[in-house]
């Protein structure tokens, strides 16, 4: 049974599109009326959440009291992974995006196959578990002196751009370039300004509709010269990970 509010809100999309039960059942695909789900005897089942959707652009966040926000606007950007990599036994592993693999990132940000191309890697720390993770390379040096250009970004993906925080620094990746920076919304404003910590740098904006992904960084490894190779990269890769494990492990104990 649906709980309290989410059926009010489900009669109250339909009053207020002006529909009878019998009417909204027959726009929804449901036989013969809704009077069952705004009982609370039938489940809303995903069909009829997905043709609200679909029909309405009414959030299913918000149908089910987990959000503000009614409507989902058409043009709503999406920022969630395109595409998620898993290794042998189906769990998800970090694709490593280095900075030549960046100049092709964005126009082949859905085809799985060119992901195949790329060193990935299985995060051996439970706190990596729950999460889509990736690796991305620094280019450049606009976020000096906190990143150096070489160095690498671990980075959790982020499902909406609502939820970045100005505080934090994010991996961008628009339609035409990955870049590395700071993130700033302007209050009742769909802008978005991206910001240098590097102060030769000026900041700049950008519209949500060009962001594709978003990546927040949450921890960066620096490696040596003979990180130059796949073989190498993964290996200290693998080092890095286990110290970290091996701190971890230390601090609980």
């Amino acid at each position: 049974m649906e709980n309290e509010l989410t059926l009010k809100r489900f009669v109250d999309i339909r009053r207020n599109l002006g529909y009878t039960q019998v009417e909204f059942a027959k726009v929804l695909d449901i036989r013969n009326t809704t009077a069952d789900i705004e009982r609370g005897r039938t489940k809303l089942s995903g069909k009829v959440v997905a043709e609200l959707l679909k029909q309405f652009k009414i959030n299913p966040l918000w149908l089910f009291g987990e959000s503000e926000m009614q409507y989902l606007e058409p043009s709503k950007t999406s920022v969630i992974p395109k595409v998620v990599t898993v290794d042998s036994s189906d769990n998800e592993n970090m694709v490593l995006v280095n900075a030549k693999a960046a100049a092709g990132y964005p126009q082949n940000i859905q085809d799985t196959s060119w992901y195949k191309q790329l060193p990935a890697f299985d995060l051996p720390l439970p706190e990596f578990r729950n999460a889509t993770y990736r690796g991305f390379q620094v280019e450049g040096d606009s976020m000096l002196p906190n990143l150096k250009p070489g160095e690498w970004v671990l980075a959790k993906a982020v499902e909406d751009i609502a939820h970045v925080s100005p505080n934090k620094i994010y991996v961008i990746v628009l339609e035409d370039a990955v870049l590395v920076k700071k993130i700033e919304k302007a209050p009742n404003s769909n802008n978005v300004t991206l910001i240098s910590l590097n102060d030769s740098y000026p900041p700049y904006r950008i519209e949500p509709q060009q962001i594709q992904e978003i990546w927040q960084v949450n921890s960066k490894i620096t490696f040596g010269v003979d990180a130059t190779t796949e073989k190498g990269l993964l290996r200290q890769l693998q080092e890095s990970m286990e110290e970290l494990k091996n701190q971890f492990n230390h601090g609980k104990s």
